[in-house]
C-alpha cells in the first residue's frame, strides 16, 4: 500500500526538512559525499512534492561525478518519478556511486517516511541493479500517462519500485 500525502499531511515534515535546510547538510560515506544544492520548500505546482537536490562529489578527487534529489512524500503524479533520482556523469560510471548516493538518501528519507518509491525505464539495466541493490522490489512496469511531463520527453513505459524503510509503526 502506497500512502498519498496532501500538503496538510506533510505539514509535520515540511517542518523537519526546513530545519534540515537551515543547516549546511552534507551526507557522506567512505567514498563520496553528497552536497545539497537546491532546496524546494513550497512547491508551485500542486504536483510537485517538497525536495533536496545534492552535488555527488567523489571525495577522493573532489570532482562533482553526478547529481541526486530526494522528493518527499507522495502523489499520483509523483507516482511514475518517485521519490529518488540519479543521474551519474559518463566517466564515472560503474562504481557505485548511484547506489551509494541512494542509501545516503535513505537513511535521509528514514527519518521521516516509510517507504519510497524509485522507478527507471524498463532499458536501464544499471538502474534496475541499483535499485534492486537497495532493496527496491518491482510493484510493476506501467504506462505513463500521456499528459505526464515523462511522456512528453519520450519515456512512455516505467518500472517502479518500492523500497521499505522502516516498518510501519517502528519509528527509531
Amino acid at each position: 500500500m502506497v500512502l498519498w500525502y496532501n500538503i496538510g499531511m506533510l505539514k509535520p515534515l515540511l517542518d523537519k526538512i526546513k530545519s534540515w535546510w537551515n543547516q549546511s547538510l552534507v551526507l557522506e560515506n567512505h567514498a563520496i559525499r553528497l552536497l545539497l544544492v537546491y532546496r524546494l520548500t513550497q512547491p508551485n505546482e500542486e504536483h510537485w512534492l517538497p525536495s533536496m537536490i545534492f552535488d555527488i562529489e567523489e571525495k577522493s578527487s573532489g570532482k562533482i561525478i553526478g547529481r541526486c534529489d530526494l522528493r518527499f512524500g507522495m502523489n499520483p503524479y509523483m507516482w511514475y518519478m518517485g521519490n529518488v533520482g540519479y543521474v551519474i556523469y559518463p566517466p564515472y560510471r560503474g562504481h557505485g556511486y548511484a547506489m551509494m548516493a541512494t542509501q545516503l538518501m535513505m537513511d535521509l528519507a528514514k527519518e521521516s517516511m516509510d517507504e519510497l518509491i524509485i522507478t527507471c525505464n524498463p532499458d536501464n539495466i544499471a538502474s534496475i541493479k541499483t535499485i534492486e541493490r537497495v532493496g527496491g522490489v518491482l510493484l510493476g512496469i506501467e504506462d505513463v500517462p500521456l499528459g505526464h511531463e515523462l511522456h512528453q520527453q519520450g519515456e512512455g513505459v516505467k518500472c517502479i519500485y518500492k523500497v521499505k524503510l522502516k516498518e510501519r509503526g517502528s519509528y527509531d
